[in-house]
C-alpha cells in the first residue's frame, strides 16, 4: 500500500514536470499579414503583401494582396511600360475543405480546384499602389457535407512576376494564415 501511495504522488510531479517542458501549441491569430520583397537595383525592392481576416461569426474570411516598389523615398508605384502577373491561392491545411472564393479586382480570372482557389490578374501599364492591389472574400464549406468549416485556419499566399524597361523579375511568395476569431 506503500508503493502505491508513493506511485500516486509521483504523477502530479511528473505532470507538471512534462507541462513545463511541453512545447506549448502554436496559434494563429484571426488577422494576419505577410511580406515579402526582392531586389529591384541597389536603392529600390519589388515588394508582395498579404493580409488574411477570418471572421467566425460570418463563417468567411476577408483577404487582401498589394504589390508595389519600396524606394528610398518609400512605397511607389509601377512605370508605364509595366505588364505583371500576379498569383494569389487560397486554402487551407485540410484538404477536405472546398473554398469558394470572389474577388473584385479587374483583369482577374478565378481557377477553381478541390483543395484550393487561385486568383489570376493580369496588369498592364504602370500607375499608384493602389492599382496593384486584389481584395476577396472565400467561405471554408466541408467538401463532402457543404457545411461552413471555422475550424480551420485559411492560408492566403501571393507573388507577382513584373516585366518593365529591362527588369523581369517574381516576388517571393508572401503567405498570411488566419484563425477564425
Amino acid at each position: 500500500m506503500k508503493r502505491l501511495g508513493g506511485l500516486l504522488g509521483m504523477i502530479p510531479a511528473a505532470s507538471l514536470a512534462l507541462a513545463v517542458i511541453a512545447p506549448t501549441p502554436t496559434s494563429t491569430a484571426a488577422v494576419d499579414t505577410a511580406n515579402a520583397s526582392i531586389p529591384v537595383d541597389a536603392a529600390t525592392s519589388l515588394q508582395m503583401s498579404v493580409t488574411a481576416n477570418c471572421v467566425a461569426a460570418e463563417g468567411t474570411c476577408f483577404f487582401d494582396t498589394s504589390a508595389n516598389l519600396l524606394a528610398p523615398q518609400g512605397v511607389t508605384g509601377f512605370p508605364g511600360d509595366l505588364w505583371a502577373r500576379q498569383t494569389t491561392t487560397v486554402r487551407t491545411m485540410d484538404r477536405s475543405v472546398y473554398v469558394d472564393s470572389k474577388s473584385d479586382a479587374p483583369n482577374t480570372r478565378m481557377f477553381k480546384s478541390l483543395t484550393d482557389m487561385e486568383f489570376t490578374t493580369i496588369y498592364f501599364g504602370g500607375g499608384p499602389p493602389e492599382k496593384f492591389r486584389l481584395h476577396g472574400q472565400t467561405w471554408p464549406v466541408d467538401a463532402r457535407t457543404g457545411t461552413p468549416r471555422t475550424d480551420v485556419p485559411l492560408i492566403v499566399c501571393a507573388h507577382i512576376q513584373v516585366v518593365y524597361a529591362g527588369v523581369n523579375l517574381t516576388s517571393p511568395d508572401a503567405c498570411a494564415q488566419a484563425a477564425f476569431s
